[in-house]
């Protein structure tokens, strides 16, 4: 909106000129997102208290979790009000790459507020059913996808890190198909992920970083030839969206760090995991996100592991699944499973960072 309102009138007075900068923009939305978030997290955590809408505890999970029943959940609600807040003033609108990043993240916060109202107000423990999940996400990722490749705004091929060319031209249906297990992938790891205070924001956050500055050199033309990765028109907006996540993320940690006042729900958990799936999508950085994403990966995979093993031999891989509750079992403290799996996601990002330059 101040791009809009505010940069025309450049020729007025040359300060306006700062709302052309991507990079201004970014800036004034991560303070304006921070600012807006625990603001607004004070009043949704006095309104949940008040409600008495409080989070539902698995009986066969970790005993130190038993506590936490009725803890306000649903944060998700402020945190993705002041990143839609936030993008609305700092963005630019003309960027069709910004428009279908927010056109998923909204369909995907509408998917969670509906689970979370299905269990927190409607005390029904199951929600939204898994098909009816994994139908909806599929839906939403395959008409983002069209939009894109209709749009001619990426193409149907598959980069790898270290490598400058594209590897392989999957076409249009076979690149919706991989795009779209891309974003339900991961908007679903995210989700498991969620389990202990503070543990999925910190590599959300670090994640939104990442992708934040792999979309503003991939929409920058000299950047993009200097470091060999696809040039993709408009996407360097996404920065400025990342920016609002990660402003959010910090408001919304500080009441979810231990001991937390508030959970993020699946309306926050669904919905920025679909989000970062599809900027990975949207900047060419579907297998690099694989990297930068490595601790929604490992808490994923911990699942399917655990599932199959259970399934096909009886045998269970680790204590408890999703792994961070392994190593609660373990005796490890909540709060350094969550700092650790802070570390290791920094790491990662750091090391996928490093590839881009080695192409």
């Amino acid at each position: 909106m101040l791009y809009h309102l505010l940069y025309p009138l450049s020729h007025l007075a040359k300060w306006f000129n700062l709302f052309k900068y991507i990079t201004f923009r970014s800036f004034l939305a991560f303070l304006l997102a921070t600012i807006i978030s625990i603001l607004w997290g004070h009043w949704f955590i006095f309104f949940m208290k008040t409600k008495q809408f409080g989070q539902v505890v698995r009986d066969d999970g970790p005993e130190s979790h038993f506590k936490k029943r009725g803890t306000p959940t649903m944060g998700g609600v402020f945190m993705l009000g002041s990143i839609f807040v936030t993008t609305l003033i700092c963005g630019n609108f003309f960027s069709i790459p910004l428009q279908v990043t927010l056109g998923v993240t909204f369909s995907y916060f509408l998917l969670g507020f509906y689970d979370d109202y299905l269990k927190v107000l409607k005390k029904d423990t199951k929600g939204v059913s898994a098909k009816g999940k994994l139908l909806w996400q599929f839906a939403t990722a395959i008409m983002a996808l069209v939009i894109m490749i209709k749009s001619n705004i990426i193409n149907t091929s598959l980069y790898l890190p270290l490598i400058k060319t594209p590897v392989m031209d999957l076409g249009p249906v076979g690149y919706v198909l991989f795009g779209s297990i891309v974003i339900v992938g991961f908007s679903n790891a995210v989700n498991l992920t969620d389990g202990l205070d503070g543990l999925a924001i910190g590599p959300i956050m670090i994640s939104a970083v990442t992708l934040g500055f792999l979309s503003y050199v991939t929409g920058h033309k000299e950047f993009s030839q200097y470091l060999y990765i696809p040039y993709i028109e408009g996407i360097g907006e996404i920065a400025v969206l990342s920016a609002a996540i990660i402003g959010a993320g910090i408001g919304f940690l500080w009441y979810n760090s231990y001991p937390a006042q508030i959970f993020m729900g699946d309306v926050g958990s669904l919905s920025l995991g679909g989000t970062l799936g599809t900027i990975a999508v949207l900047a060419k950085s579907e297998f690099l996100f694989v990297l930068i994403g490595g601790i929604f990966v490992i808490e994923a995979l911990s699942v399917i592991i655990q599932v199959a093993s259970f399934k096909t031999r009886g045998v269970r891989v680790f204590k408890m699944a999703p792994i961070h509750h392994h190593f609660e079992k373990l005796g490890w403290p909540e709060t350094k499973v969550t700092v650790r799996f802070w570390i290791i996601s920094l790491c990662f990002a750091i090391l996928a960072l490093s590839t881009l330059k080695t192409r």
